[in-house]
């Protein structure tokens, strides 16, 4: 509930500090005193839009500050503790307005937009003036408030999170039905590759080994050429290397004495004959086992053209083929794989559709029985409210659900109203005035006290146009509603003030340089001299007084 408000400098009101409490709260005073500041800097603070000119003549800024106890007000909690925004059990929404024009909103100390503003002040207080707070007037509450009433909340709650489960799963499957003629030819043209693959078979290091083999087949002729030549060199030929090398180790072996580097040199001659022996084995190895093979030659070039070939196709390097195969093998899974999730998607989309139209129709009915009991009981309180002519009706127009499942239910839910004998009934807001809709509201929110979710709600002069027993009929249904709800009645009628559970009376001081709003909490005997002004205007007479002071205590 709104437990305290503070306004600085905002229009004629300097410093206002006012502590509200439970039940019912009446303000009144003296046309023009300044009853309507109060409202309007509330409205500020709870994101109404704001100019420079509210600012107070000669100040620099004006500031509200509205502060609320949310301790029983689960969504606002919630909504505050998601944001990082929650403080315990209060909640103090603050408004800050330059007289240059510049506005900053803040709740909780912290900046804020002021649609974070307005979404959180939706479920702290419901202001019944001008149509500018008024939640009745919104299709969404007036569903919300039936459904409160038709003790039907957890209900509906089910029925929207099927809704949006049932639309994400189809979502999901129309993306997947959307891609399955291009997910189709994707899998053509990989099966297509991986056949190429497979028939290639290429192994691993086959790449190394043909580029390998290819060379030494490509210049066997050469190879062999220079074998031989080599061969005649060290060996075969008529002068050869080994003649040679014998030839000198004769002429050592025949000198009739060694030094030691004759002898060095010996040892070393004999090794290199043998390295020349070593390496002409080696020589004729490779000439006997090697031979020019044009057809092995043909064979592996073919294999590689095939192979390159296919790298290219793909555009990686030849010894990437083994691994690209992997990656175009699992592809081919998932999309096959994909036929599977497309059946699994559609029995899950019938189990819920099933789920949703079995607790939707359990919601309907629940829904068509609470609008029959409120509107009989609505046009009631109505006629009491002097407005017998008046019929009211929760229309329930059903939705078609079969494009998608409506988040709210099978029905459209509106509150209608005639004012007239005759007349079609139609929206709240294009058939009420604002006298009459503040007392629509009021029989509502009466009827219906128990479902009220917002925990303070404001009813500027929803006297108006009316008086006698019908003001007494208001005042009585304000001090009702106002057991269960925080109620604040801006009002001029004194049957209405009187059965307030408190009074804050507005008035207006002025000097030789300012004028000023100032309010003021009225004790018992104030407030029956506040009733007895309301009652007799300036001359106030001893039988006014006794009349006031009987009016609050038969309220009490």
């Amino acid at each position: 509930m709104l437990t305290q408000l503070c306004i600085r400098n905002y229009a004629i009101a300097e410093s206002l500090d006012i502590d509200l409490e439970n039940g019912m709260t009446a303000l009144t005073g003296e046309t023009g005193a300044g009853k309507s500041i109060m409202l309007d800097a509330l409205g500020l603070a709870l994101g109404d839009r704001a100019d420079a000119g509210i600012v107070r003549h000669g100040t620099d800024k004006a500031e509200i500050n509205a502060l609320f106890d949310v301790s029983a007000v689960p969504a606002a909690l919630s909504w505050l503790q998601s944001r990082d925004l929650d403080a315990g059990d209060d909640c103090m929404l603050r408004r800050v307005i330059t007289a240059e024009g510049r506005s900053r909103a803040y709740i909780n100390g912290q900046p804020a937009t002021l649609q974070d503003i307005r979404n959180l002040s939706d479920q702290l207080i419901d202001i019944h003036s001008q149509h500018e707070h008024q939640s009745l007037l919104k299709k969404d509450y007036q569903r919300q408030l039936l459904d409160t009433c038709a003790n039907a909340q957890a209900l509906a709650e089910k029925v929207e999170e099927t809704a949006h489960a049932h639309q994400r799963t189809l979502t999901t499957l129309s993306s997947l039905s959307g891609q399955r003629d291009e997910q189709s030819a994707r899998a053509q043209l990989l099966q297509y590759q991986l056949d190429e693959l497979e028939t290639l078979n290429l192994q691993a290091s086959e790449v190394e080994s043909l580029e390998d083999e290819q060379k030494q087949l490509a210049n066997a002729e050469q190879l062999l050429a220079a074998s031989d030549h080599a061969l005649n060199l060290c060996k075969d030929g008529e002068v050869n290397a080994l003649g040679i090398l014998h030839q000198a180790l004769s002429s050592l072996r025949a000198s009739p004495v060694k030094v030691d580097r004759q002898a060095s040199a010996e040892e070393l001659l004999k090794t290199a004959v043998i390295q020349i022996e070593e390496a002409s084995r080696e020589l004729q190895h490779h000439l006997d086992r090697e031979e020019l093979d044009p057809a092995r030659l043909h064979e592996v070039q073919e294999r590689l053209d095939s192979i390159y070939q296919i790298a290219r196709k793909h555009h990686c390097k030849p010894e990437q083929l083994p691994e690209l195969q992997a990656r175009l093998q699992s592809e081919l899974d998932s999309i096959q794989g994909s036929d599977e999730r497309l059946e699994q998607l559609k029995a899950e989309l019938e189990t819920l559709a099933a789920d949703y139209h079995k607790s939707a129709g359990k919601l309907s009915e629940k829904r068509r029985k609470a609008a029959a009991t409120i509107s009989k009981k609505v046009e009631a309180q109505l006629a009491e409210l002097s407005m017998a002519n008046c019929r009211f009706n929760i229309a329930l127009n059903s939705i078609d659900s079969s494009e998608h499942l409506p988040g709210h239910g099978l029905e459209d839910v509106s509150f209608l109203i005639s004012t007239n004998p005759g007349s079609q009934p139609g929206p709240l807001n294009k058939i009420a005035s604002g006298g009459e809709l503040s007392r629509i509201s009021l029989a509502i929110h009466v009827v219906n006290a128990q479902a009220v979710t917002v925990p303070t709600i404001v009813f500027d002069e929803v006297d108006v146009g009316i008086g006698g027993a019908t003001a007494e009929v208001v005042g009585g249904l304000l001090q009702a509603l106002g057991k269960t709800t925080q109620v604040l009645c801006v009002t001029h009628q004194p049957q209405v003030a009187s059965q307030a559970d408190h009074h804050i009376k507005v008035s207006k001081q002025s000097d030789k340089k300012s004028v000023k709003t100032a309010l003021h909490q009225l004790g018992e005997n104030e407030k029956i001299d506040e009733i007895a002004r309301m009652l007799g205007g300036i001359a106030i007479t001893e039988n006014t007084l006794a009349h006031a002071r009987e009016m609050v205590t038969t309220a009490h």
